[in-house]
Formats: structure tokens, C-alpha cells, sequence
């Protein structure tokens, strides 16, 4: 999306963009999570990464148009950025080519996913977002690798 618009696209046409999508019942791209009411705690960081990397580089306004679509899609509907959506600049400002965004994006979620089946496996039971932990209640002690 943020391509489709490029990297001088002013305030009016994104808003355009944006407004056409949603009038079209268009979903836009790196937003909305039926977990998360607030922002996903990781674009928080993805943000500042994403801001900071596009002044070091000389693209700020990569930056600068995600934050304009950030601001329209969550006054008109509600919806906050999930951590790909500030991904795709942060990656772009690295200069990793977009056909690689996706695999970077599954790359980076793997321990996570594998933990989860382990677990599903284990208990016979798929896990839901929204399942309660039931692990240890107390805190755990850290082990060194070496002693483990």
C-alpha cells in the first residue's frame, strides 16, 4: 500500500486512498486484531524503529505516510496498527527487498508458532487467544545454559 501511494504522496491522496478503500469495505493493510484493543505492544517499538531508521536512511517519509494512514484508519474506524504495519517501512528502510517481507514476517514468528503446536500437542487441546494460562503460578528460577 505504502508503495501504491509512493513516497511523495501528499496528505490529500492518502487520505483519498484510504477513504476509497474503506468505502469499498476494503481491508487495509497491517491493521486490526481481534485480540488487541489497544496497540499491539510490539508496533509500539516498530514505530520509533521505523521513525528512527527513516531519518538515518533519508526516507522519513515512508514514516511519515504510514503515520497519516495510521491516524485515518484509527479515527474512522477504531482500529489499531498490528505490528506488521510499521514492519513494512522498518524493512524498507533496511533495504529488504518487499518480495522478502512476507517470509521475514513467518521468519520471525516461527519459535513462537512451534511453541504453540508443542503445547497443543501436549495437552491435546488448540489453544485460543483468549485461553487463560494455568502454568506455574510462582516465579521460576533462571538456569545458566551451561547448567541446564
Amino acid at each position: 500500500m505504502l508503495l501504491d501511494l509512493g513516497a511523495d504522496a501528499t496528505p490529500d491522496r492518502i487520505e483519498r486512498a484510504v477513504r476509497e478503500k474503506l468505502s469499498r469495505k476494503e481491508k487495509i493493510p497491517g491493521f486490526g486484531h481481534r485480540v488487541y484493543r489497544t496497540m499491539d505492544p510490539r508496533a509500539v517499538h516498530l514505530r520509533q524503529m521505523s521513525r528512527d531508521l527513516g531519518r538515518r536512511t533519508g526516507q522519513p517519509q515512508w514514516f511519515e505516510v504510514s503515520e497519516r494512514i495510521e491516524a485515518l484508519v484509527k479515527a474512522e474506524k477504531g482500529l489499531n496498527p498490528n505490528v506488521d504495519f510499521y514492519s513494512a517501512s522498518t524493512y524498507h528502510a533496511l533495504g529488504i527487498p518487499t518480495t522478502l517481507f512476507t517470509p521475514v514476517f513467518a521468519v520471525s514468528r516461527c519459535a513462537g508458532w512451534t511453541a504453540h503446536v508443542l503445547e497443543q500437542l501436549a495437552n491435546n487441546r488448540l489453544i485460543r487467544p483468549r485461553a487463560e494460562y494455568t502454568g506455574p503460578s510462582v516465579p521460576q528460577p533462571w538456569v545458566r545454559i551451561d547448567d541446564r
